[in-house]
């Protein structure tokens, strides 16, 4: 729906890990003193509809892509963070303004990739095999008929037991209450709980979805989920 013809879809990453056919991509190279910030700059003189920067590294890209935001574009880019108010928090530490974040941002998407049990030779577990309760999510212990764990290994996992990746997501949408929370400064540990408290999926829980899917194991949830625990 976004990558339209009808749409001028522009890109500044570093590098360019994917040819995506009607988006014109810009590759980082700091040779010729092109950065995200001077990418950005340029994109923006070519009226683009649709701006995506691959990374948010200083202050200096954030103010612009708020700007962007601000005048019309819509804005895809990433931050590295533990979870998904905390990209809130680190503009702020860039020095963004509050009323700025707010006014711009309108839903911050925190991702983990999560290795797969192989198909072929992952075996069914009770809830308690697994370690389900380990996640620290029992009122997600109900049906777990779908439960696997990682088998002995076979020739198309190449005897690891994995294979593949699938995604565990959060979603925050930027509405009235948490646009508050940004004009106070809020800490990111406290939005979170009110999130929670609304019934947002963390990226913890929808882990102990896939889980429960039979599509990953405990382990793996926990293995890129412990510092939003912390």
């Amino acid at each position: 729906e976004i990558n339209s013809s009808e749409k001028n879809i522009i890109t500044i990453e570093d590098p360019v890990e994917y040819q995506l056919p009607g988006v014109g991509q810009i590759q980082v190279n700091p040779k010729i003193d092109l950065s995200f910030a001077t990418g950005l700059r340029s994109i923006l003189r070519q009226d683009p509809d649709i701006i995506m920067v691959g990374e948010i590294r200083d202050s200096e890209t954030a103010r612009i892509a708020i700007q962007a935001a601000l005048t019309g574009h819509l804005v895809f880019s990433t931050l590295h963070t533990n979870d998904s108010f905390s990209a809130v928090t680190r503009l702020l530490d860039m020095g963004i303004e509050p009323f700025l974040v707010s006014s711009s941002v309108i839903g911050i998407l925190a991702q983990r990739l999560v290795r797969r049990l192989c198909p072929n030779c992952s075996v069914p577990a009770t809830a308690a095999e697994s370690g389900l309760a380990d996640l620290g999510l029992g009122y997600l212990l109900g049906d777990n008929s779908s439960l696997r764990l990682p088998g002995t290994g076979c020739a198309a996992c190449r005897n690891s037991g994995l294979k593949g990746r699938t995604l565990i997501q959060e979603l925050l949408v930027m509405d009235d209450t948490i646009r508050g929370y940004v004009m106070k400064r809020t800490d990111a540990a406290t939005v979170r709980d009110v999130c929670v408290a609304r019934g947002m999926t963390t990226v913890r829980d929808d882990g102990a979805n896939k889980v429960r899917a039979g599509l990953t194991a405990v382990d793996e949830v926990l293995r890129v989920t412990s510092a939003e625990m912390e």
